[in-house]
């Protein structure tokens, strides 16, 4: 498993995680920032970058290389920031072990009811991720296993979900209602998109920051 590290390896650890098609180069900008304060390591998850392309690909899956990640960098727990897919990850982990999560920010995750997402044609030519990864992901996100909503209610973790607005394919009121069902849970609206952190990373990185000066 590939990953990216700045920052002083005293601080305390931010895990950056990337959405679907994309690898741990979008988090640059934001790390470099976020550098100045913690330590943050970005991986590229399984059937992305420079990690392993093995095929098989599941959230549960890429949980628990997340998970295996953390135990070879000895870290007992870390905060996250999780862009879409990578949210949607970062909030399993959260769900299955709470104890090694210390803040929780879910970026333009889809929350986890039946959304409808349409599975694109392949692009052409050569991509820096395993095509086989959306097919697999979209299949989960359009059909999520019930039990990741009905517990949300146990995520007693501090979890920042930021919304990208009226711009975004993700249903503003289900984000408002994924976050408000998590106890420690609060919506941010930052109206860029999807693609928040990269469309709006001042305002993105103010909202993080903030929430985890908090």
């Amino acid at each position: 498993m590939h990953y990216r590290s700045w920052g002083s390896p005293e601080s305390e650890p931010i895990i950056l995680l990337h959405g679907g098609a994309t690898d741990s180069s979008t988090w640059g900008g934001t790390a470099a920032i976020l550098s100045k304060t913690w330590r943050v390591y970005a991986p590229d998850l399984r059937g992305h970058g420079k990690s392993e392309w093995p095929g098989e690909y599941s959230l549960e899956l890429m949980r628990d290389d997340v998970l295996a990640l953390m135990d070879e960098l000895g870290l007992a727990r870390a905060s996250f920031v999780g862009h879409s897919m990578g949210g949607a990850v970062a909030y399993l982990i959260t769900l299955d072990r709470p104890e090694r999560v210390s803040r929780l920010v879910l970026e333009e995750a889809p929350p986890p009811v039946p959304l409808g997402l349409p599975v694109p044609a392949r692009p052409d030519g050569p991509l820096p991720y395993d095509f086989a990864v959306r097919p697999a992901i979209i299949g989960q996100l359009n059909a999520p296993d019930p039990d990741w909503w009905t517990r949300t209610e146990e995520v007693t973790t501090p979890t920042l979900v930021i919304s990208g607005g009226p711009a975004s394919h993700l249903p503003h009121r289900t984000m408002y209602e994924f976050a408000a069902r998590m106890p420690g849970g609060r919506l941010v609206t930052i109206p860029a998109g999807h693609l928040v952190h990269a469309t709006e990373p001042d305002r993105f990185l103010e909202a993080v920051a903030g929430f985890f000066d908090g």
